[in-house]
């Protein structure tokens, strides 16, 4: 299998993973008076923001932000400089000052990447001019739950507050910052949130024709990761004039996003730019990236494809394509990290073995029934469901004669309401749950490590699979969870009273996560450090499911036995 773009190609259902959308956040009230007043007079931009100023001066010069109900958001900050004619292809630059105040009123373009059918994404993006941040300040004290966080921590005479940088999902060749909307996250756990566009598909990880000797680290095709990085220090450069303190960095993602994070882990250079970590739904594929040389045929198959077979001008010739001609030529590949040299050196699984992985506490975690998005995807929205005599078959495609009969036994279509289901089953347990798991063990041997499980079955799906239409049960599938913290879309999620709870609850987790290193909520058990209960996991759920209970089933429960002894790679 290919990861998570196995499935993208097919005409109804193009991106569940690909987490889209644009929608500018509800309740932007305009610029308030004291706002407008306050200007480049401030000495390093924190003064105006105790004085609630949009207003903020960035190393690279001054932005005029929003201030809305939950605080203040600064949109489409340039981090780097764009990567357009000879600079595709190359690792990131630093952004060139510019003079007077910036407006930072709207979300800057997303990278290139093809249609979907998420909220706003009904286009493809063909600008490469796509390499900006949003970050959102929020005002006042911060709420009940994250002031005593706070106070635990000791932290009550800092102004500053801890950050969160989220790296947004989409199989490494779709989406954008604005995928969540953070404000209300910010302002209820009292953090500054920072969501960050990175190159996708073949601009962001093309490897081989030409590149190796233009990259400072030997190896091409982490360009999209390097954008993450340059990210991250910009943050640790900036985010303190917005109120943040650049030495308490979170960075978090979900699904790509949470892959990305779990490659930073592993990444000598990345050391040192953020003190923990979140894994959401990220481990798939034991985090592992492309081997140079298999990265390298494919960067020349790709290079033909797009019309420049010759080694020796290919990639003068790809640089001299319309990004047009280049989407369009990333079509079945697979796109993603690069091993070797000196950004990624070895597997991730491999530094996480010796000890050489970045030793930060670790939440990390999946969702109970994380396959049915892709069962859907496959079988069911394409108006054919799997039948009780095509499963069999279905598991032998998928995993192999061998293991797809000991699958059969393990998942029986009688115990599950459909054979879709059942074939969701095995496939989320392989791909995500099992190996969030095996995640857990690995990193536990350098530091804290908490385990959870989103575990809310009658949770609405999101908001790209409400439109459908469908009665098909979803569960807590993949991507699930993601609206529980924050505004998918920039939408507000249907939850009932039991639902909202649940989120609030899980808002605290992350937040206490953020601001201490270890995910606690009032009135609920703190998540399960693997160093101490090895494969435990926080089950999230709503109250009249449980409640939020630590257990010791999750191995079992998804019998990861079976996985474990063939990781999926």
């Amino acid at each position: 299998m290919k990861g998570l773009c196995g499935w993208r190609g097919r005409a109804r259902v193009r991106r569940f993973v690909a987490v889209g959308g644009v929608l500018a956040a509800a309740g932007v009230v305009g610029l308030a008076p004291q706002a407008a007043q306050a200007g480049p007079g401030g000495r390093d931009g924190l003064a105006g923001e105790q004085r609630g100023a949009a207003v903020v001066r960035t190393d690279a010069g001054w932005v005029r932000g929003q201030v809305t109900g939950e605080g203040r958001q600064f949109l489409g900050i340039p981090y780097a400089r764009q990567p357009v004619g000879g600079l595709r292809w190359t690792e990131p630059r630093a952004v060139e000052p510019w003079r007077g105040v910036r407006e930072a009123t709207a979300f800057g373009n997303r990278c290139v990447q093809g249609p979907s059918w998420d909220p706003g994404y009904e286009k493809p993006t063909y600008t490469e001019d796509c390499l900006d941040l949003n970050v959102y300040v929020p005002e006042g004290r911060a709420g009940d739950g994250a002031t005593r966080v706070e106070e635990r921590a000791g932290a009550g005479a800092d102004l500053r507050r801890p950050v969160m940088v989220w790296l947004h999902g989409g199989g490494l060749t779709a989406g954008a910052g604005e995928d969540i909307v953070p404000d209300r996250f910010a302002r209820t756990t009292g953090t500054v949130v920072v969501t960050v566009n990175y190159r996708l598909g073949a601009m962001g990880f093309l490897a081989g024709p030409g590149l190796d000797g233009e990259a400072s680290d030997r190896v091409s095709g982490n360009y999209g990761l390097l954008d993450q990085r340059a990210a991250l220090r910009w943050v640790r450069a900036n985010v303190g004039r917005f109120g943040g303190d650049p030495r308490r960095v979170t960075l978090a993602g979900e699904s790509a996003g949470g892959r990305s994070v779990c490659t930073h882990l592993a990444s000598p250079g990345s050391r040192g730019l953020f003190r923990s970590a979140v894994v959401e739904s990220g481990a798939y594929d034991d985090c592992a990236g492309r081997e140079r040389r298999r990265a390298a045929e494919d960067g020349a198959a790709f290079a033909r494809k797009a019309g420049c077979p010759d080694p020796a001008t290919a990639l003068a010739c790809l640089r001299a394509k319309p990004a047009k001609d280049i989407l369009a030529a990333q079509a079945g590949f697979d796109w993603g990290p690069v091993v070797g040299g000196g950004f990624l050196p070895v597997q991730p699984e491999e530094a996480f073995a010796r000890g050489s992985s970045a030793g930060v506490p670790v939440l990390n975690g999946a969702n109970s029934d994380e396959g049915t998005l892709f069962a859907f995807a496959q079988f069911d929205g394409q108006g054919k469901p799997l039948t009780a005599a095509q499963y069999p078959a279905a598991l032998e495609r998928t995993f192999g004669a061998e293991l797809g009969e000991r699958a059969l036994r393990r998942y029986p279509p009688d115990r599950y309401a459909t054979p879709t289901h059942a074939f969701a089953a095995a496939l989320g347990d392989r791909m995500f749950v099992c190996s969030a798991l095996r995640l857990g063990d690995s990193l536990a041997r350098r530091g804290p490590v908490y385990g959870y499980e989103f575990a809310d079955r009658t949770s609405p799906p999101f908001a790209s699979l409400r439109g459908l239409g469908t009665d098909f049960a979803f569960g807590a599938t993949h991507v699930n969870e993601v609206q529980y913290l924050f505004k998918h879309f920039g939408l507000e999620t249907p939850l009932n009273a039991e639902q909202r709870a649940l989120a609030r609850q899980m808002a605290r987790y992350w937040g206490s996560f953020i601001h201490s290193g270890v995910p606690r909520s009032d009135g609920s058990p703190t998540a399960p450090d693997q160093r101490t209960r090895p494969g435990d996991v926080l089950a999230l759920r709503t109250a009249s499911a449980g409640g939020n209970a630590v257990v010791d089933t999750a191995r079992s429960a998804h019998h990861c036995a079976l996985w474990d002894a063939v990781p999926p790679r």
